[in-house]
């Protein structure tokens, strides 16, 4: 990997940084607490995401920057002869390959997921290959002889040995269940043998059973079959019988009936012949009714009209009295229509006095407002940060000069006092700010006079307008009135010329006592009329109930001939009902006998059925059981195969892990020579993982905090190369923070001219100390990091070696 440059957005310390990498060695020096290690945070993060930021997503954003403004991330770097650009947000990312217009993956997980694939290691393995801090170098001496070795082989990719380990022994695992599962499930096959042995002989009996039955079956209905013909003969026999005798009974109760009828036909024809004597004896008195109902129906008519005449003069009357007093109402309301102009054009008025006053107000009210919330942000804000000072400076007076820094961990030294100074000053600063922002708070608690007095006005107006808006509507609703009062007087007049004209037409006199002795006579004749009319339709059947009497009499003669034929039929008929019952006892007996040999039958074919079924059920669980039994066997020698792997697996890693002191130990020492200018050539990690260094020969009890952190270095530079070897690729950059805190001036210079002499392997390398005399060293490029006191942001300047020129051209968005 190299890295091109990185732009810095709202990101922890950086308001708004970017930096261009080259070739060779880059400082980064700047004191305590200005963001150097905030560099290479922010390269972790635009790689790998949160996870690799420290502290919470929240405490990401510039302390100072407001609550909406972007945190961002931008970096640019190659990586195996592709050129990457990926740029990170909080919510956001997006990563572009090779200068494309269109990113390759757009979403916060797709870009972590994309790079850590293309990188081909995980966030941690990135942090133990690339990346080297202080803490990070004594890393082997704070853990144990096992937690060494696996240290040095989690880091080697050894691990993935034991991974792959792991999942052979869960598969092993599985199959172990698997066979105990199949051995407790499979059954005896003793069982399954006398099982199937048990179904052949119940399958012989069922068959043996079922023939018997077919055979007494067969005999059974050659019985029945010769019964058969006798029986249906006898059953004809006695239908006929039956069946005559019915027709007698019917015939003479036929013969009956029609006597019946014989004889009211008669008393029908005596009821005509009185009838017509009657009818003969009333017609006289009925001679005046039809002239009467004449008569009736024309007064019935003069009376509807004489009511009609008397409800059209009531309708007059009350027709003339609404006119009057809706022409009394028309003149009322002629001025409405002058009122409702003068209140329309008053409303109008006041209605833009009262929005521009509305307005006028809202903008007083929105300045109100937006000025006091933005003091009491302003002042949380300032009362947070006072808060975070404060406890910088108290973790850091705690610490003392001899303690490390609580923030990255590294000695204070002489910067313990600069940064008391400094802490102090930001205290001094937030301090003053905080006070004059509570005395602004408390002149914005109370509401402006000037907001006051145009709520005043604002409420004046309204009522203005509520006023005027009624006499609007009281004109409008007069208006509505004068014009449905026009409509109505129209209709009544119109009306009240159709009452006239209809009264003028109902002239002609009635006389209501002739009326009501018309209707008393024909009252008194109702009921002879009735009379009348009865015996009037009786007579006119005279000729038809005489005709009916005649064939009355021919259809009683027919009946009594055809039951006298019937009753000498049924004499001639032979046959005996005692025969008949002992033929129907023989048939039944012979048809029961059939019906049990077929029930038998059914039963013996079910029994045999069932004995099939048996039968196959226990061929099933043979093949089952001849089944699992294979099962079994190919899950018992996968197992044993799985147990061999298991074995290689372990035998593999104990013979990597017996190579791998040895090799480290030989690159070590080559890069601990240098480092100590040959004054120690060999460095050797012994059976517990333990680092030793050998002076003439002999190892060395004791080394200074300052050797021991050449040795670490050494031991962590062979470590990566034997990473990058292991890779198959070259590690070309190489990030070393806080590596010289412990060291003299010589073995920073021996740090620094064993990095330029390790070009070919490790092509950039960027280191970060607080140490200002590294800076005289040979580095290709210096960035110096200070705080802004103004605005509280990191700046970075830029000095680049004489005659030295990045050969990498950023391109930042």
């Amino acid at each position: 990997m190299k890295l091109r440059a990185i732009k810095l957005t709202n990101f922890r310390q950086h308001a708004d940084t970017s930096i261009e990498f080259g070739p060779g060695i880059t400082g980064v020096i700047g004191p305590n607490g200005t963001g150097k290690t905030t560099i290479l945070e922010g390269i972790a993060w635009a790689l790998y995401g949160n996870e690799a930021a420290r502290g919470r997503r929240d405490t990401i954003r510039f302390a100072r920057a407001d609550a909406k403004a972007p945190v961002r991330v931008d970096l640019d770097f190659e990586l195996s002869g592709h050129r990457y650009r990926v740029s990170r947000g909080l919510t956001s990312a997006e990563l572009y390959l090779d200068g494309a217009e269109q990113p390759i993956a757009n979403s916060l997980t797709s870009v972590s997921e994309q790079l850590q694939r293309r990188i081909g290691m995980t966030r941690s393995e990135f942090f133990n290959t690339y990346f080297t801090g202080q803490r990070e170098l004594g890393v082997m001496t704070s853990l144990g002889p096992t937690e060494r070795a696996q240290f040095l082989s989690r880091v080697l990719g050894y691990e993935r040995l034991r991974a792959a380990q792991d999942l052979a022994r869960d598969r092993r695992r599985e199959l172990v269940g698997e066979l105990n599962g199949l051995r407790a499930s499979m059954p005896d096959p003793a069982v399954i043998a006398q099982r199937v042995a048990d179904a052949v002989a119940r399958l012989s009996e069922a068959t043996a059973r079922a023939d018997a039955a077919r055979k007494a079956c067969d005999e059974s209905e050659r019985a029945l079959a010769v019964l058969a013909p006798q029986w249906t003969q006898a059953q004809a026999e006695r239908d006929r019988r039956q069946q005559v005798a019915g027709e007698l009974r019917i015939a003479d109760a036929d013969a009956a009936s029609r006597d019946r009828e014989r004889e009211r036909a008669a008393a029908v024809v005596l009821e005509v012949d009185a009838a017509a004597a009657d009818l003969a004896a009333i017609a006289p008195q009925l001679a005046p009714l039809p002239d009467l109902k004449r008569e009736c129906a024309a007064l019935d008519a003069l009376a509807q009209q004489d009511g009609r005449r008397r409800a059209l003069l009531e309708s007059i009357k009350a027709v003339d009295a609404e006119l009057v007093r809706l022409t009394a109402r028309r003149g009322e309301l002629a001025g409405v229509s002058r009122a409702h102009d003068d209140a329309a054009a008053a409303l109008e008025g006041a209605r833009v006095k009262l929005t521009a006053a509305e307005a006028t107000l809202e903008a007083a009210l929105t300045a109100w407002v937006q000025d006091k919330q933005a003091t009491i942000t302003r002042r949380d804000h300032l009362r947070q940060q006072f808060s975070d000072v404060r406890e910088q400076r108290e973790k850091i007076v705690e610490a003392g000069e001899d303690g490390t820094c609580p923030t990255c961990q590294r000695p204070l030294g002489t910067h313990f006092r600069s940064m008391l100074d400094t802490l102090d000053a930001q205290m001094e600063a937030i301090t003053a700010d905080g006070k004059w922002l509570n005395q602004r708070h408390e002149q914005l608690e109370k509401k402006p006079d000037t907001v006051t007095q145009l709520e005043d006005a604002r409420r004046g107006l309204s009522k203005d307008v509520e006023k005027i808006q009624q006499r609007v509507a009281t004109s409008q609703a007069g208006i509505k009135e004068l014009a449905e009062l026009d409509k109505v007087i129209a209709r009544q007049e119109i009306r009240l010329q159709d009452l006239k004209g209809e009264i003028a037409q109902a002239a002609e006199p009635y006389d209501a006592t002739r009326h009501a002795v018309v209707r008393h006579e024909i009252e008194r004749l109702a009921p002879l009329e009735t009379r009348a009319t009865r015996l009037a339709a009786l007579a006119d059947r005279g000729a038809a109930v005489r005709d009916a009497l005649v064939a009355a009499k021919d259809a009683w003669r027919a009946a009594v001939t055809r039951a006298q034929a019937l009753r000498d039929s049924l004499a001639t008929l032979g046959g005996d009902d005692a025969a008949f019952d002992t033929m129907r006892v023989a048939f039944e007996r012979a048809r029961a006998t059939v019906e049990a040999a077929r029930l038998a039958l059914v039963k013996a074919e079910t029994e045999t059925a069932a004995a099939g079924d048996g039968m196959r059920a226990a061929e099933r669980d043979k093949q089952a059981f001849e089944q699992a039994q294979q099962r079994l066997d190919h899950v018992t020698r996968e197992r044993r195969l799985h147990d061999e792997l298991d074995q290689t697996f372990t035998d593999l890693r104990t013979d990597l892990n017996a190579d791998l002191r040895p090799e480290v130990s030989r690159i070590a020492s080559g890069f601990l020579e240098q480092l100590t200018s040959g004054r120690y050539s060999e460095l050797s990690l012994d059976d517990q993982y333990n680092m030793v260094v050998v002076e003439d020969g002999a190892p060395k009890p004791v080394i200074s905090g300052g050797e021991e952190d050449l040795a670490n270095l050494a031991l962590r530079l062979a470590i990566s190369e034997m990473i990058a070897d292991r890779s198959g690729r070259s590690f070309s950059l190489l990030i070393l923070d806080e590596v010289f805190g412990s060291l003299d001036d010589i073995n920073r210079q021996n740090v620094l001219d064993l990095l330029q002499a390790l070009r070919d392997r490790f092509e950039q390398v960027v280191l970060i100390t607080h140490v200002d005399a590294v800076a005289q060293g040979s580095i290709d490029t210096r960035l110096t990091l200070e705080r802004d006191l103004e605005t509280g942001a990191s700046i970075v300047h830029v000095e680049r070696a004489a005659g030295f020129e990045p050969a990498i051209e950023a391109a930042v968005a």
